[in-house]
């Protein structure tokens, strides 16, 4: 019997939304926060990503990808903005 994975992508997809929102929430409200931090906080998430001694687990692990991929996202499409260059595709 196959193991059921749905449960896994509606987290990813959950997780991605709230983390969306929370992002363009903040970018609207607070008057510093620019590209640039949200950059940095990018590469802090890529470390956290990496060191994974002790075992995140499946949630773990698909919580921060969803949460990577929409800071990706976010800094990319505000970058678009202001250049005519394209996101990728989700």
């Amino acid at each position: 019997m196959a193991e059921s994975t749905v449960w896994r992508d509606e987290m990813y997809e959950r997780v991605f939304e709230e983390e969306t929102r929370a992002l363009v929430r903040r970018f609207q409200a607070d008057a510093v926060c620019s590209i640039e931090d949200l950059e940095n906080q990018l590469q802090y998430l890529y470390v956290r990503e990496g060191n994974d001694q002790e075992g995140r687990g499946a949630v773990g692990d698909i919580m921060l990808a969803a949460t990577i991929a929409a800071f990706e996202r976010f800094i990319c499409e505000r970058k678009a903005e202001s250049s005519p260059r394209k996101c990728p595709p989700e």
